[in-house]
């Protein structure tokens, strides 16, 4: 038996952004400034003192910036570009508070103007009052200089002026030059790497190699094969991770049921001593992979209790654990009581079946790069799920979800539904108490500061019209999927996308579409989500959130949606060339079906930004399971959505 260990990324000693020390200066002098300016006993010559320092600083951090830039990679440009213009505004409200002596600014005004520099600092209102401000501010300024010098100090101060001006503009030339030289330097360098992808996929075999797999498995043992990765939201960070088990096998074409079957290891081996058996393998030896993110969740390790002790065959489980905290928090596999006290515990059992990658939580950027790591962590087991850190799985639940996966006959199903609340819904033997399913149907689009989005609200709950196997949906849902290994070989979540929250179900649901995936509700809930409602409502609420995090990653997450609208062509008003390409070959679309053939059947409409609500009619009702379920392909790889012309209208 393998003794567990933690497994912890390695990174850089610094945690802060490149610039961020420089701004912070910024900022704190502005803010000591604005408040010496508000004392009653501050006096003229303090105020002209403020003002010098808080355009010192200001400026001094400009030229180190820009200096910089020539040195920077596209990404560092769009982080100190937001960090930037968070300063100056900052800096610019002390400049403006110092000269006009207003209210000191609040806390809903300074969280009000970050909205506004995430969102879009152009506003043509903002740039009048701006205007405004700065004229008076200059005016003001002249009155001063007259009261201050004498006749002969304010021509020596005007002729230092003007040397000032010449100066400046040589250094604006200078800057000019500098940028112009280092926007070159990023369209060749996005030009190379697009070459070399290219280049890449020229030398590729057409056919993607499928690695050998065993039981039980661990990455625990995998000494250098581990890799260096950038963090996706700060440049200056590097992260440990283990490498992917296989690159996505579809090819670009749909999958053939041999090659389906390669992928998923059976707990025992056959005669040969071979795990990768297909179907040939028993389906209680089939083996499962279960994903968990978890962030500062001190529930995790009850999931994995439930997980492991719930469980008909608990041997064929593994878990990869994706924990993000902070010192001082409950980890995830962590027992809850100590295994000299209580040794059945699962976590002191099954220990061996429990991988977990820890994360510093300064170092999140949500669930879809979270959950990035965790598809890392997959070796090549029958079928994967994925699932919240904080959820009560039933009695025999690996029996139950495998035999409704068995129950659809294609193998490209994918289980998935937005989980009911624990509350009433199981016993505590284990047992669920609920006959309703939830079924994924109703979403709309909505706004926010990363732009235009579809995001699934709340969705039916009733007794199935499907009653001998699980009910075909549109959609795709995050915290619960059970699937055939192969889906997340397939559709690794986007390593590119910090910051995300809102916009990843449609992002894998639509690429999981394209390469030939088919979405079902589960007939029978296997497992509930403990919500913050009714009697977890005070525990769930003291659960911390990786958005605790927003002000180190300013502007990442506008930049990483512009990316997930446009691989699934939900974006068409945006041009491509304005967003990240790199790797779309792993984290892209397949070519089965077409994203435009899903908002054509499901109505959704990327131009106008609407969707049809009557979509949950035609599948909660039973006929779109009905009518598109007689398309299912003979050798069970998909429904043949060619021969399907059902479209509902927007």
């Amino acid at each position: 038996m393998l003794k567990n260990k933690t497994i912890t990324p390695e990174s850089h000693s610094s945690s802060l952004p490149r610039f961020e020390k420089l701004f912070s200066v910024t900022e704190a002098s502005s803010t000591i400034m604005i408040s010496t300016l508000h004392n009653p006993t501050s006096t003229q010559s303090i105020a002209k003192t403020a003002i010098i320092a808080v355009l010192s600083v200001f400026f001094i951090g400009i030229l180190i910036c820009v200096y910089q830039l020539p040195s920077l990679d596209a990404t560092e440009n769009s982080e100190l570009a937001s960090s930037l213009t968070h300063s100056m505004n900052v800096a610019r409200h002390g400049l403006i508070t110092s000269l006009d002596v207003v209210s000191p600014i609040t806390v809903e005004e300074q969280n009000e103007e970050e909205k506004i520099v995430e969102e879009d600092p152009k506003d043509d209102k903002d740039d009048k009052d701006d205007w405004r401000a700065d004229e008076t501010g200059e005016e003001e300024e002249e009155e001063e200089e007259e009261e201050y010098y004498g006749e002969g100090e304010e021509k020596e101060a005007d002729e230092k002026d003007d040397d000032d001006e010449e100066e400046e503009e040589e250094l604006l030339d200078d800057l000019e030059k500098k940028r112009d030289k280092n926007l070159g330097k990023i369209i060749n360098y996005e030009k190379s790497i697009t070459e070399k992808q290219q280049k890449s996929k020229s030398d590729q075999s057409k056919t993607t190699p499928i690695p050998k797999s065993h039981w039980p498995v661990t990455i625990r043992n995998e000494d250098g094969k581990w890799i260096d990765m950038v963090h996706p939201g700060d440049v200056s960070q590097s992260l440990t991770v283990p490498q992917f088990w296989s690159k996505p096998i579809h090819d670009n074409t749909l999958m053939s049921r041999e090659r389906a079957m390669q992928i998923g290891t059976c707990a025992k081996p056959d005669s040969s001593g071979n795990y990768q058996r297909g179907d040939e393998c028993p389906i209680s030896e089939r083996t499962i992979f279960v994903a968990i993110a978890s962030y500062r969740d001190w529930q995790c390790r009850f999931t994995i209790e439930s997980i492991f002790s719930r469980a008909t065959y608990p041997e064929r489980v593994r878990v990869a654990v994706v924990d993000q905290l902070i010192d001082g928090d409950e980890k995830c596999n962590d027992p809850i009581e100590s295994c000299e006290k209580n040794p059945d515990q699962a976590l002191c059992k099954h220990i061996d079946a429990v991988d977990v990658y820890e994360m510093d939580a300064p170092l999140a950027v949500g669930p879809v790069f979270a959950r990035h790591i965790g598809h890392r962590m997959y070796r090549g087991e029958y079928y994967a799920m994925q699932s919240d850190a904080h959820v009560t799985y039933t009695k025999g639940w690996d029996v139950d979800i495998v035999e409704q996966m068995e129950a659809t006959g294609d193998d490209m199903a994918v289980l998935t539904t937005y989980l009911t609340d624990v509350v009433g819904s199981i016993d505590e033997g284990g047992n669920s108490l609920r006959h309703t399913r939830p079924i994924m149907c109703n979403t709309d689009y909505e706004g926010g500061v990363q732009g235009s989005h579809l995001r699934h609200l709340s969705q039916p709950e009733a007794m199935p019209t499907i009653t001998d196997m699980p009910q075909l949906e549109p959609y795709w849902a995050a915290g619960f999927s059970f699937s055939r290994g192969h889906f997340v070989v397939n559709v690794p979540y986007d390593q590119y996308q910090p910051m995300i929250f809102q916009g990843e179900e449609m992002s894998i649901g639509i690429r999981g579409f394209t390469i030939g995936y088919d979405y079902f509700a589960p007939q029978r809930s296997v497992c509930f989500h403990h919500y913050a409602n009714g009697k977890n409502k005070a525990k769930r609420d003291k659960v911390s959130h990786f958005w605790e995090n927003s002000s180190r990653y300013l502007g990442v997450g506008k930049r990483a949606m512009s990316r997930l609208l446009g691989i699934v062509h939900m974006n068409p008003e945006v041009d491509p060339s304005t967003w990240n390409h790199a790797e779309e070959d792993m984290y892209g679309t397949g070519q089965v079906r077409t994203p435009e053939k899903f908002y054509k059947t499901f109505g959704i409409d990327v131009v106008g930004k609407k969707t049809n609500r009557e979509l949950c009619r035609h599948v909660n009702g039973g006929k779109m399971h009905r009518q598109f379920m007689t398309e299912l392909r003979s050798d069970g790889i998909g429904i043949d959505y060619g021969k399907i012309d059902f479209e509902i209208k927007v």
